[in-house]
């Protein structure tokens, strides 16, 4: 699988979101995205993630960036996701993991001596003009928002 580098041309997608509508990439430019794919809606490291971001969501709106969340989990678990957590971004559902795969982080993982297909914790700043500005793969979810809010306003 091949991993996106900056300058590249993000790919583009079409995603249900936990709001109930279609989210495409494409329909986006203009604005700056930091798209950050997870493995599971209410794991505690993905809980911890979103929180922060949920937490820093005005700072990144300040540094013209808007925060959203992919992961192969249903449309119905992202709502209660959302819900539980308070969370106030948007939440997309790629339970294809079509949009994963195109972005390099769906990986062959191991836990427990088993081996499996899954999302690695990754984050991609995109520019206005639909490019990779910043692809972080195998980030850790403590503290990950606070180095992505630092990239977004620095850049």
């Amino acid at each position: 699988m091949a991993r996106l580098t900056p300058g590249q041309p993000a790919p583009d997608f079409a995603l249900p979101s936990d709001e109930g509508e279609i989210v495409r990439l494409s329909d986006l430019r203009g604005q700056r995205i930091v798209l950050y794919f997870y493995p599971k809606d209410g794991t505690s490291g993905c809980t911890a993630e979103a929180c922060e971001f949920r937490d820093a969501r005005e700072d990144f709106a300040r540094a013209g960036a808007r925060v959203i969340g992919v992961s192969p989990d249903p449309v119905s678990s992202h709502q209660r996701f959302r819900r539980t957590h308070g969370l106030n971004f948007t939440l997309l559902s790629d339970v294809d993991h079509e949009v994963a795969e195109a972005y390099g982080v769906w990986v062959e993982k191991s836990r427990y001596g088993r081996t499996y297909m899954g999302i690695e914790r990754s984050t991609f700043v995109i520019g206005p003009d639909g490019t990779v500005e910043q692809a972080l793969y195998g980030v850790k979810a403590k503290g990950h928002a606070a180095a992505v809010l630092e990239l977004v306003a620095d850049g």
